[in-house]
């Protein structure tokens, strides 16, 4: 059975919180497995969240929850080794919803344009299932 990959070392870094706000609307959101919080990105095309695994990981599943107006149209996940060059691995296209979507493989979460007139994405959760490897 697959378990969740994030965890205290895991780091993870995104491309924008709007207007800077992090206490409101900041990446730990994502993580914190509270429906009231979110991450919220500032304006633009090609938002992403990158996730940086304290070891090799074997990922099968990611698991995303937009809120419906701000999701992201078509996603490309990515991967690579330590100090590697990040390669494509899968395309996905989420439903404009605010349900929790799942079936998706990583580590690059690239949100190549948005629902959002403005190209605002919000993730109230994400998680990778999977297993560590050696």
């Amino acid at each position: 059975m697959a378990n969740s990959l994030i965890c205290s070392l895991t780091q993870s870094r995104v491309s924008s919180v709007l207007n800077r706000d992090v206490k409101q609307f900041g990446k730990k959101f994502m993580f914190d497995n509270n429906e009231e919080t979110c991450w919220n990105s500032d304006q633009g095309a090609c938002q992403w969240v990158l996730l940086d695994f304290p070891g090799s990981v074997q990922v099968s599943e990611v698991k995303l929850q937009f809120q419906g107006g701000f999701s992201a149209k078509a996603c490309r996940i990515e991967g690579c080794l330590k100090e590697g060059n990040f390669t494509e691995i899968s395309r996905f296209y989420p439903e404009d919803n605010n349900s929790l979507q799942i079936s998706f493989i990583l580590i690059k979460i690239l949100f190549e344009n948005s629902a959002d007139f403005f190209g605002r994405i919000i993730v109230y959760s994400l998680d990778v299932l999977g297993e560590k490897t050696s």
